[in-house]
């Protein structure tokens, strides 16, 4: 006689197996929300600008401000995400930049904007640099990418929801409505994923049993695989974050369109060449590192290097119609590398260092990266007195990330290492 297994043995297979899918699909939905209120300030930077005598410069400094918040709190998130429940870390992270984001909306002054802005920064530090590490205990190796890559889609859809909704509502009553609504839901969003148990770390060996604070961070720039990625990422986030932060601008000032006409156009090209650049990248890198192992650094190096061209062609064209379609295109080669480049940070990683790998790239790509990008931009911009021009030096920031990732690349293909489980 078989006995049938008791009833609670199939349900707690399923429960887990469905655990790790809504972990998945919970995290980037929630990852939507967090570019989604990143992306409202500069859908409504002109109207701000505006009510607030804002030049450049300044209107440059409230996305430094944010990347400081951001940046300097990471280490210390990274830390944390190795040691304690990720699940409450991320949720109260969840509920301080949705808060930060409604109360920049009623913002009279410039210093308590920036105030708000950093707070913002402070609340994503910690989402960013946890929820990737628990999808890579989810995940094996050889489905890590595909799983990292469409945990980034919400990047271009969050983004575009960003542009769209932020300029519209700036347009029909106001940009501080934009901000209100756009961080009002992510309060209760913080709730969500604290019913769902966190998936076990992976088991360290002895030797990689992580260091404390600075320390374990420190260590992982020892690695190749590891300081190119970063560097490579790092001036990859300089030339997107300012590309980003003054596209609508641009297309404003250089071309004629009107604001929600721009902030609009801009948000579809980031849900449009975001969203299947992003897809196609990831699912190219997945199928070329199975063939070799420089696949992932590869089609890094590949997307760099077809985007600096078009990116100058965007800055430079003459008729609105060229610089647009060009700008698409940039932005569909600069997503191509969104899954691969996350997945190459977190396997050059100790598995109990991973939360760590990801505070270290987010410290270094937006101290060296898109910190600095918008508000030299801006400052550019007004001794130029020309957007266009002070936006050129973004191509050749593209071409460094393609070299850095190219000899990545290179070295791999000389001296191939396996991924951490």
């Amino acid at each position: 006689m078989v006995l049938s297994p008791p009833p609670f043995a199939s349900t707690t297979t399923f429960v887990r197996t469905l655990t790790s899918r809504q972990t998945l699909v919970i995290l980037t939905g929630l990852n939507l929300f967090n570019y989604f209120d990143r992306y409202v300030l500069s859908a409504v930077l002109p109207s701000l600008q505006g009510e607030l005598h804002l030049d450049d410069s300044q209107a440059g400094h409230l996305a430094t401000v944010f990347m400081l918040g951001y940046f300097l709190t990471s280490p210390f998130f990274g830390w944390l995400g190795d040691r304690a429940s990720r699940k409450w870390l991320i949720a109260g992270g969840i509920f301080i930049w949705s808060a930060s984001t409604v109360m920049t909306g009623y913002s009279a002054t410039l210093g308590i904007l920036l105030f708000w802005r950093a707070m913002v920064g402070v609340g994503e530090a910690s989402y960013a640099t946890i929820s990737p590490a628990w999808l890579s205990d989810v995940y094996p190796p050889e489905k890590r990418n595909n799983a990292l890559t469409i945990f980034y889609t919400a990047i271009p859809i969050g983004a575009a929801l960003g542009s769209v909704v932020g300029g519209w509502i700036a347009a029909t009553s106001g940009w501080r409505h934009a901000f209100i609504w756009a961080g009002a839901p992510g309060l209760l969003l913080a709730l969500l994923l604290l019913p769902f148990r966190e998936p076990a770390r992976s088991t360290p060996s002895k030797s990689d049993l992580p260091a404390s604070g600075w320390r374990g961070i420190l260590s992982l720039f020892t690695r190749r695989d590891y300081n190119l990625s970063v560097w490579g990422y790092t001036a990859y986030t300089f030339a997107l974050g300012a590309m980003a932060h003054w596209g609508p601008s641009f297309l404003h000032r250089a071309h004629g369109l009107a604001i929600p006409q721009a902030a609009e156009f801009f948000g579809y090209v980031l849900v449009g060449a975001g969203l299947t650049g992003t897809m196609l990248g990831g699912l190219a890198a997945t199928a070329w590192q199975k063939r070799h192992p420089s696949g992932y650094a590869g089609t890094l190096a590949l997307s760099m290097l077809l985007g600096a061209p078009a990116a100058w062609l965007a800055f430079t064209a003459t008729t609105p119609t060229t610089s647009m379609a060009a700008l698409a295109l940039a932005m569909f080669c600069c997503f191509l590398g969104t899954g691969p480049i996350n997945t190459l940070i977190l396997e050059s990683a100790p598995p109990a260092l991973r939360a760590s790998a990801m505070a270290g790239s987010i410290f270094m790509i937006h101290l060296f990266g898109d910190m600095w990008s918008p508000g030299l931009v801006g400052q550019l911009s007004d001794r130029w007195h020309s957007l266009g021009q002070a936006l050129l030096i973004l191509p050749g920031v593209l071409l460094l990330a393609g070299l850095l990732w190219g000899t990545l690349a290179w070295c791999q293909h000389r001296s191939p290492r396996s991924p951490q489980a």
